[in-house]
């Protein structure tokens, strides 16, 4: 075998950007840049940045409600800080979900807690308050995004100001006790009950998905959170370590099982990555796992 060996997008397969949440970050911060510019841009009498919140934020049912505004108002934010933590948050926590189900089930998910979010929004907060204002920002698909981590991911460790490790199961449980208890009818301008409209359908979606797993059907498709949770960075080799030799893309090399030795081409390897970016590292057979950790090693 060549000495030169073939090294896969990401580490085995694992992607820091997926796409989905690659292209989240990307329109987010496309809009907020034009809500910056618009503050002083004019159509007709009015700046963009208020045509964009009269006709694209969440606005309450009898004062210009667009069906459309419970998806757009999630791209929509009110500030430098309020983007800046919603979208590390979408990407920290984000990530590994994506890469564990596939960009398909995670962009239904993320859309689907926005959307529940804005529902809750819409119907509960008028009981609560007689105040009218619009609602923008992605917080409440996050907060879907961060109560499927917790329940995916429940003792992986979250360091705290980069220093104090906190278990995930622990942190968000604390988050959501604190926006509970923040729900307050007059004196904030934070939409708690959206967080928590959030919250409530990512946990009702995890739970309706590990039920169907159990009977063998898999909502929205990709890998199903039911059962056992494979950590999608386990098989890997050490990226860090010191590798001897050129890096090049091999035309192609050798899997050794007991029974079979494999010629793999170059196009069969795009083809798995690709599979792992439509639906998912967990969906891989156990042979083209098997293809990915020999392709990220040097043979010995």
């Amino acid at each position: 075998m060549s000495n030169n060996y073939y090294r896969p997008s990401g580490f085995g397969g694992f992607s820091f950007f997926p796409p989905v949440l690659k292209n989240l970050l990307i329109i987010n911060g496309v809009v907020f840049l034009i809500q910056m510019l618009g503050q002083n841009l004019l159509i007709g009498d009015m700046t963009i940045e208020n045509y964009l919140i009269k006709y694209f934020s969440l606005i309450p049912i009898g004062y210009g409600f667009l069906p459309w505004q419970l998806i757009t108002y999630q791209f929509m934010h009110g500030g430098f800080g309020h983007i800046f933590f919603n979208m590390f948050a979408l990407w920290m926590f984000g990530v590994e979900i994506e890469n564990l189900w596939g960009s398909k089930k995670f962009l239904i998910f993320y859309l689907s807690c926005g959307v529940a979010a804005g529902l809750a929004q819409l119907f509960i907060t008028p009981m609560l308050s007689e105040a009218v204002a619009p609602t923008i920002g992605a917080s409440g698909a996050i907060f879907g995004v961060l109560i499927a981590f917790a329940m995916l991911f429940p003792d992986r460790y979250i360091y705290l100001y980069f220093f104090i490790p906190v278990k995930a199961k622990y942190l968000i449980a604390f988050m959501i006790l604190i926006e509970f208890f923040a729900v307050d009818s007059a004196s904030s301008n934070v939409a708690h009950l959206a967080h928590l409209g959030g919250a409530l359908a990512g946990f009702i979606y995890i739970m309706y998905d590990r039920k169907q797993s159990l009977t063998g059907g898999n909502l929205f498709g990709g890998s199903s959170p039911g059962g056992k949770i494979n950590n999608p960075f386990s098989g890997m080799s050490n990226p860090f370590s010191k590798k001897d030799g050129n890096i090049q893309d091999a035309k192609f090399y050798e899997i050794n099982d007991e029974n079979e030795k494999v010629d793999v081409s170059q196009k069969e390897i795009d083809a798995i990555l690709d599979k792992i970016s439509q639906s998912g590292y967990q969906n891989l057979s156990d042979k083209e796992k098997r293809i990915l950790f020999e392709a990220s090693k040097k043979d010995k």
